[in-house]
């Protein structure tokens, strides 16, 4: 009743999965919730306060009348009094009467508002009120509680119970009808103007008005949950959030949205979002009022305030009110629950809040951040802080699509924005971003075209950056950017600025949500520019993790959970080659890729939290023989944490929506985003299965290729190509002791240009060198990355016995590290006339000494003194993930 309770919950479908550890297709549970309609409140419930209006006056040991003109703070018409003709009790019924005022009134009503305050103040029970509702256009009566003491802030940081309220009854309605709904609502969250509330409304069954007759309006209200109910019906059921967290104990998300809070942490004093029992987990007292008019009522319906429904006096009748207390549990209300089945399901009675989800933690991996380049992020809409405009997409003869803004009459500030209450877009939500892993390299920069300058000349270009809602934020003159330039009329031009001198500037980086470039504030009339290239990014590399690819993945193998079958590695057609391939049998199971080492894996689970929001699971299936069940459902399924959390999905649930088709190639594609939303933790993921339907699948053969998880946009800057065509930049293919020159060599039409390297009498080591003074910091690949290269041996070594060896320097050969092309991943002995490639880990390099920080020497060669003759060739050589 303090804000308009105006925003009714759209009930969203709950996408049910079923959880199950390492094999067996669907387990499916069921709950019996036998539907209870008592006449009154089941016996757990003991009445600890009431009042029946059986006196002749009004209780002030019960109730204080509130004396004002301010009503809610939602511009009401009626000034609240303690005059008799307002509020009185007769035949055992309180009667508050909204009626119209005296000639030169500070309002055109009068009404009554009582509240409990200090007299009867409560923490959970059940809250029952018996009343018959006034109606007309303008009318909204309320029976709701306020917390007593504001222990978590001001509205509605601690919280507000809407048990009943209804507007405009008996008014006509948008569709024809007549207005009939009565509404339960919460109001918590931020501080005004950017509080949130949710609630439902309800109709009487037969048509009934509220405004006929007297009805029992209620909550149950314990510790985490708040029901509604109408003559005992349960309609709307509300709860606290419930936060999901990885593996890693980090909060990721939300199992259920539901209430929030938030409020200055009294040891820190930092202002800070919970997702607990808060607000609701303080005494609250109750309020009778009726209120006149306002923004919700006048502004639905007939609108404004039909005068002929009140000229006579308009009713609010309260034949009682009761309070309950739990007696199984008075401590936190729980135990006499009032329930029927499907209380606490979302397409049922269960109301989805309006909790922010939390900020998902720092992966600790360098990441980019696109705002806009030449695509609206939905997560990151342009805006127009305060002059009216609306920026919108244009199209730049050289750019292509980019982004306008205008600035008027009005002063204002123009950019892009990552809070929810600015948001409109569906796909859209709220994502501060986390810039802390790449403070050393990054930057924040965007190209910017000022198409007419403001018409004040001495206004200054500036940039401005917020974090944390506004809890710091710096302003600086897009001049003391990187390239110290200033806008020039018809130009594009790039600004770039370092995040390490923001942050010394005072900017907290944690939780960057507000880019703004604008003319000075007051001084940009006039002004129309367009912007482009909006990035905070350094040169990254995505995680990714290779399933089946051309062989399978050792880490990674593959896996028959219960059907007693060996998956193969079968040649398929010319474009895919090696696949793998899964045959089901008559017995029932499930199959895929593992890395528990309890089933053959390596125990390396996979984490897809740097790449929640553009990652997918991709694989090729091709379906050789379907299931002899014609009813069968292709399903994938993922788990992770040893079966902690899992998702079963069919597989038309894919980007693609399309079926598997027998005898035909397709791909299917999985957002990563979609499944950590589903209740995934994909902070460690350990199995991935593709499978017809447990206990359908008797007959299938099918095949999987190319199956990985990655960003498919990602862009693996941060790696090194040592040799593709050429030589690396700053780097030289190099004879370390024999004085031959290696060269550039033509080969097949799949490699094209090599690297050459021959080896005569003398001794010598050979491969690619770094110049003076560079290195290469491989850090960022440490997790994912290797060490790659093609070699083809044209002629071998005299000596029979020399050995191919890899050796890899770093800091000037402070460190290095020795192997035998023997010990690299494929293991494969090396043959004369045919290219090969092998690949070493970095993480394997690391744990041997390497420090693949300031990587300087890559050499490949036959063991010293044993090389004359050799004449060897390299390609495709990398330092990256792949």
């Amino acid at each position: 009743m303090n804000k308009p309770a105006i925003h009714l919950t759209q009930v969203a479908a709950l996408l049910s999965t079923a959880m199950l550890s390492g094999c067996g297709g669907s387990a499916k549970t069921s709950t019996d919730l036998t539907k209870v309609d008592p006449a009154q409140p089941v016996s757990s419930w003991q009445m600890v306060w009431n009042d029946e209006f059986e006196t002749s006056n009004i209780d002030t040991k019960k109730w204080s009348h509130e004396i004002n003109c301010d009503g809610g703070g939602n511009n009401e018409a009626q000034c609240y009094t303690d005059n008799d003709e307002n509020s009185f009790i007769a035949d055992g019924i309180l009667n508050i009467v909204a009626k119209p005022a005296e000639d030169g009134s500070a309002k055109p009503y009068t009404s009554a508002r009582l509240n409990s305050r200090y007299k009867a103040d409560f923490k959970y029970g059940r809250f029952e009120i018996s009343a018959k509702l006034p109606s007309g256009q303008g009318s909204w009566p309320a029976f709701w509680m306020m917390p007593t003491d504001e222990v978590y802030g001001g509205w509605p940081r601690s919280g507000e119970i809407d048990i009943v309220e209804a507007v405009n009854l008996k008014a006509a309605t948008a569709e024809g009808g007549t207005e009939s709904n009565v509404h339960g609502t919460l109001h918590y969250g931020r501080e005004w103007p950017n509080n949130a509330s949710s609630g439902k409304s309800y109709q009487l069954p037969d048509s009934i008005n509220p405004a006929d007759d007297f009805h029992t309006y209620a909550i149950e209200w314990q510790e985490g949950e708040i029901r509604w109910y109408v003559d005992n019906y349960l309609y709307a059921t509300q709860r606290k959030s419930t936060v999901r967290y990885n593996s890693k104990d980090e909060a990721v998300g939300l199992a259920h949205k539901g209430w929030f809070t938030e409020y200055f942490d009294q040891t820190s004093g930092e202002l800070k979002t919970y997702w607990t029992d808060a607000p609701y987990d303080q005494k609250f007292y109750m309020i009778l009022n009726f209120a006149v008019g306002g923004n919700w009522p006048e502004n639905v319906n007939e609108l404004g305030i039909d005068a002929s429904a009140f000229e006579n006096g308009q009713t609010f009748a309260i034949d009682y009110v009761r309070v309950y207390e739990c007696s199984i549990d008075v401590n936190t209300g729980k135990g006499c629950e009032t329930v029927r089945a499907g209380y606490d399901k979302l397409d049922d009675a269960l109301v989805e809040g309006a909790a922010p989800v939390p900020a998902p933690p720092s992966t600790g991996i360098a990441q980019n951040l696109t705002i806009f380049d030449g695509a609206v992020n939905p997560n990151w809409p342009a805006w127009d802080c305060c002059g009216g405009s609306t920026p919108s997409v244009v199209n730049d003869a050289e750019k292509g699509d980019v982004m306008r803004f205008t600035v008027g009459e009005q002063p204002t500030v123009n950019g892009f924005i990552s809070r929810g209450e600015f948001i409109t877009d569906p796909e859209g939500k709220a994502s501060p971003f986390d810039a802390s892993p790449i403070i050393d390299n990054g930057s924040i920069s965007f190209a910017v075209k000022v198409v007419s300058a403001p018409s004040n000349p001495d206004s200054t270009w500036l940039m401005k950056v917020e974090s944390i809602g506004g809890a710091t934020a710096i302003e600086i003159p897009l001049s003391t950017s990187t390239e110290a330039s200033t806008p020039i009329t018809g130009q594009w031009q790039t600004y770039t600025f370092p995040l390490q001198a923001l942050a010394d500037l005072g900017l907290d980086i944690s939780s960057i949500d507000v880019i703004m470039i604008f003319p000075a504030w007051g001084t940009g009339s006039g002004a129309e520019y367009l912007v482009d290239d909006v990035q905070i990014s350094q040169p990254v590399s995505s995680p990714k993790l290779v399933l089946f690819e051309n062989e399978v993945n050792p880490d990674w193998p593959l896996w028959d959970c219960c059907g007693g079958s060996t998956p193969t590695e079968e040649m398929d057609d010319a474009e895919h080659g090696l696949v793998a391939e899964f045959v089901i049998g008559a017995q029932p199971t499930v199959m895929g890729f593992i890395t528990r080492s309890a089933n053959g894996g390596a125990d390396k689970p996979f984490d897809a939290s740097a790449i929640i929001d553009n990652g997918v699971l991709q694989f090729d299936l091709k379906v050789v023989n379907a299931p002899s069940n014609p009813d069968s459902t292709w399903l994938i399924k993922l788990e992770s944490d040893n079966g902690a959390t899992a998702v079963e999905w069919p597989i038309t649930n894919s980007v693609e929506g399309v079926t598997p088709v027998s005898g035909q190639w397709q791909t299917h594609s999985f957002k990563v985003s979609e499944l950590a939303a589903a209740g995934l933790d994909i902070s460690a993921i350990d199995v991935i299965m593709i499978f017809p339907a447990w206990g359908t699948g008797e007959g299938a053969v099918y095949r999987v290729d190319n199956a990985k998880i990655l960003d498919p946009d990602a862009k693996a800057t941060s790696g090194l190509t040592l040799f593709k065509d050429k030589v690396a930049n700053q780097w030289n293919i190099w004879d370390c002791c024999g004085g031959s020159t290696p060269t550039e060599e033509q080969d097949d039409d799949a490699h094209g240009m090599v690297a050459e390297y021959k080896i005569g009498a003398q001794p010598t080591v050979m491969g690619f060198f770094a110049q003076d003074g560079v290195y290469h910091d491989a850090s960022a690949d440490l997790a994912t990355g290797v060490v790659r290269f093609e070699m083809k041996v044209v002629d071998a070594p005299s000596n029979p016995d020399a050995v191919w060896t890899f050796k890899i320097e770093s800091g000037d050969a402070s460190t290095a590290v020795e192997l035998p092309l023997a010990a690299s991943s494929e293991g494969e002995a090396v043959k004369n006339g045919v290219w090969q490639t092998y690949t070493f880990t970095l993480q394997s390099l690391y744990d041997a000494g390497l420090d693949i920080s300031a990587i300087d020497v890559v050499m490949v060669f036959p063991s010293w003194g044993a090389g004359e003759g050799a004449v060897y060739r390299i390609d495709n050589a990398i330092i990256a993930t792949p």
